[in-house]
């Protein structure tokens, strides 16, 4: 089946968002309908519950549900009375329903979706769970793992002018709205910005919205901050292999995330921050961040990259063979599995990392700071916060040095806990692990001198003066005591378990 048309009508949008707030089709009203346990199943693409759960309900939410989120037929005069003053025929004249003799079909999901305070409605294609089948290679995604990750990491700094680069159907820009002054969103596809298009309009949001690959729209053009969830699968370049616009950059590997990288400098303002998503391939033998280290080689910009996680390329094919509703046992299934593999084999490829990627275009003269870093554990959401103080910690310390570290006086975050382990009956311990509670959720290995350190600053004394004393404790001279210790302090100051007094 051929994409339907976007909407076109923008204007008569904003009466559809009203409607939908007034028939309660919010993410509350929604949780209500159904119960967490079917919502869970919905949000994990398992829509039996919610079906079963739907089908004898003929209240406007029970209806709007089964119509645009789960994708089955309603019957006409039960969406009429779902949305007064907006008939199915209305609907159908814009493009968003399908009229036929099994009921009312949607011809787009359409969904409440909320952040802190703002709720908004978007508009995507029907996904694989409600078309049943595969998807067209022009399909435009809603909101998904990758999206909501970024969104999740993304520094929120006001009144400035900002670059989604990359956009799909609008997500990160409608995030961007809550706080920038103004915002460009870019896109490849002229499909997807016209359905970001909508979204904006229904939302009552103006974006200036620009087709073209990569950089080229904004040619020139410098941001005071650049998001992007750009479409990073890596794709093998042979055979009938489909090529969805919304995961598909048309580059060979990781090319177009380290375009991307190699690009950002000149689009930045000084001071700018970047954030996106990406994956990066490994040889066999070789580090994820030599990777990525040779991507920031001569771009001068600030980076810290946190790997999220790592798959073979067994778990890749996987993983985007199945995407868009290729499953085992369906035609062509087997084939891009074993394209996949063939493309890593020739490549060498050994395994692919995915992570998010953090930049800023230093102010000054001084040397760019790099930190690459892997945490796959579980993170407390939004992420946006220890990102922003996480770079202003790494800055302070590129701009300050050692010497200032030694004399500022530092404390334990208040989401940091320390756990001593020992033999039984032993006079001390044998491990102590100090461990923080928010960020990255670290665990550090402590030595002795580190934890002395960390279990007495409470912002009284400078880091010199407490390593003094704890040099005189241990008998060790001052530089020994300094040389051991700063480079676990840095650490600890970086990623936001000890804070300036």
């Amino acid at each position: 089946m051929a994409s339907p048309a976007p909407p076109t009508d923008l204007a008569s949008l904003p009466a559809l968002r009203d409607a939908l707030a007034a028939a309660d089709y919010t993410l509350d009203g929604i949780l209500a309908c159904l119960g967490d346990r079917a919502a869970r199943a919905l949000h994990r693409e398992q829509p039996t519950p919610a079906e079963r759960l739907t089908r004898p309900l003929d209240s406007p939410i029970g209806t709007l549900v089964r119509l645009f989120a789960l994708g089955y037929p309603v019957p006409a005069d039960r969406l009429d009375a779902a949305l007064p003053g907006l008939d199915p025929g209305w609907l159908a004249d814009r493009g968003l329903v399908r009229l036929g003799p099994d009921g009312v079909r949607a011809a787009f999901d359409l969904r409440p979706y909320m952040a802190g305070d703002d709720q908004w409605w978007v508009l995507s294609d029907l996904s694989e769970v409600m078309t049943g089948g595969p998807l067209p290679e022009d399909h435009v995604l809603g909101i998904g793992g990758a999206s909501t990750t970024l969104a999740s990491w993304t520094v929120r700094r006001p009144g400035q002018r900002v670059l989604d680069l990359g956009t799909g159907c609008g997500v990160q820009s409608l995030h961007l709205s809550t706080h920038a002054g103004e915002v460009v969103a870019t896109d490849t596809s002229g499909r997807a910005l016209a359905l970001a298009r909508a979204n904006a309009s229904m939302n009552g949001l103006t974006w200036d919205l620009r087709q073209g690959d990569l950089f080229e729209p904004v040619e020139g053009e410098t941001f005071d901050q650049i998001v992007s969830n750009p479409p990073f699968v890596i794709t093998p370049r042979v055979g009938q292999l489909p090529t969805y616009e919304y995961r598909d950059g048309g580059r060979v590997g990781h090319e177009i995330v380290r375009s991307l990288v190699r690009g950002l400098a000149d689009q930045l303002r000084l001071g700018g921050v970047a954030q996106m998503l990406g994956n990066w391939e490994v040889a066999a033998g070789g580090d994820w961040r030599e990777v990525v280290g040779e991507w920031l080689e001569g771009t001068g910009l600030d980076a810290w990259v946190i790997q999220r996680e790592v798959q073979d390329p067994c778990e890749y094919a996987e993983l985007w063979a199945g995407d868009g509703g290729h499953r085992k046992g369906t035609p062509g299934y087997e084939q891009m599995y074993a394209a996949w593999l063939a493309d890593f084999e020739a490549r060498g490829v050994d395994s692919v990392g995915f992570g998010v990627l953090n930049f800023q275009r230093p102010e000054g003269d001084r040397e760019p700071w790099r930190d690459l870093v892997e945490s796959t554990g579980p993170l407390v959401e939004p992420m946006g916060p220890t990102t922003e103080a996480g770079i202003a910690a790494r800055t302070w310390l590129a701009e300050h040095g050692d010497s200032g570290v030694l004399q500022t006086a530092w404390r334990s975050a208040d989401d940091v806990t320390e756990e001593r382990y020992g033999r039984p009956g032993a006079e001390d311990p044998s491990v102590i692990m100090i461990r923080q509670g928010g960020g990255l959720g670290r665990s550090v290995r402590a030595s002795t001198v580190l934890a002395a350190f960390v279990s007495v600053c409470d912002g009284d004394l400078t880091a010199a003066q407490t390593l003094g004393a704890i040099a005189e404790l241990v008998g060790a001279s001052p530089e020994a005591v300094h040389a051991e210790a700063l480079p676990d302090i840095r650490s600890l100051i970086a990623d936001g378990l000890l804070v300036a007094t």
